[in-house]
């Protein structure tokens, strides 16, 4: 079972003495870009002491680094972006897959979420991609361009030429906007996932913390093992940063680890899935080199 409580290594400046979550807002009170402002120490020199202004640096945390946060790992962070992706109006909820009756589902499902998955209204595609094409600077791209301390209208014509990606599926609305692109700030991914093995849904979750506090900009779960429906399910409600997936690890899970009895059908199903659940990137061939994929 997950933990309810945080322990003062994710929750909190505790492991960051020297520091503390700072916030610069945007045009809208719900545009609150968190950046880790770190206290320097004074320079000496021939003319004795001179005071250095607190540095602000790039912080992936989420709210598990606000001291002031209330945060339970059972209700999952709160859906910052949801506001943001109703108001455009081109999305609707629908009931979707829920929890797939293939595979090994024994673990405890997430209790907090209520809410229906999301999709396109009729004719609609609710893509950063579009919106920048379109020629509107989203909440999205704003919260970007002040993180990375670039123009929003620069984030926008990046995602319009092909570029720059946003990956924030709006199922994933607990995620904070974040960038990928030639001419942005180098991203660093962390691959985590529970194998046939060992390990379990509160690991896998803890692992995403440690990522996440330590500066991973992405997370991948590499899930092999049981239940990976509800372990990833777990991960996308408490993970501040985008979570990817490599799909036909949970397809072969459905079919008993048996490739023979794989369709296009069930990977089909699967991808629709993992997508209504808020998985914001898919890689179609595993590539991380390790002896599973190999």
């Amino acid at each position: 079972m997950v933990q309810t409580e945080y322990t003062s290594q994710f929750q909190g400046k505790s492991s960051f003495p020297a520091s503390q979550k700072v916030y610069k807002e945007g045009s809208q009170p719900s545009i609150r870009v968190p950046f880790r402002q770190v206290a320097l120490t004074p320079t000496t020199g021939r003319f004795g002491q001179e005071e250095n202004a607190p540095l602000s640096i790039y912080d992936t945390s989420g709210p598990y680094s606000d001291a002031a946060a209330s945060l339970d790992l059972r209700q999952g962070l709160p859906a910052m972006r949801r506001e943001w992706i109703m108001a455009r109006g081109d999305v609707e909820e629908y009931d979707g897959y829920g929890v797939p009756l293939q595979g090994k589902n024994v673990a405890q499902p997430f209790p907090a979420l209520a809410r229906k998955p999301l999709r396109g209204k009729a004719g609609m595609a609710p893509t950063q991609i579009r919106y920048a094409r379109e020629g509107v600077v989203t909440p999205e791209m704003e919260f970007i361009g002040i993180r990375e301390g670039i123009d929003p209208e620069y984030v926008r014509d990046e995602i319009a030429r092909g570029r720059a990606i946003i990956p924030s599926n709006i199922n994933h609305p607990e995620s904070e906007p974040m960038i990928i692109g030639r001419n942005f700030l180098v991203k660093v991914n962390a691959n985590i996932g529970n194998s046939a093995i060992t390990s379990s849904i509160e690991e896998e979750v803890e692992k995403m913390l440690w990522a996440t506090k330590w500066g991973a900009d992405t997370v991948m779960d590499l899930s092999t093992g049981r239940d990976i429906h509800t372990t990833r399910e777990w991960i996308l409600r408490n993970s501040p940063v985008p979570i990817g997936t490599v799909p036909i690890y949970q397809a072969l899970e459905k079919v008993g680890d048996d490739p023979s009895e794989l369709t296009w059908e069930l990977y089909r199903d699967t991808l629709i899935e993992q997508a209504e659940q808020g998985v914001d990137y898919f890689t179609s061939t595993p590539a991380c080199g390790c002896s599973m994929c190999r």
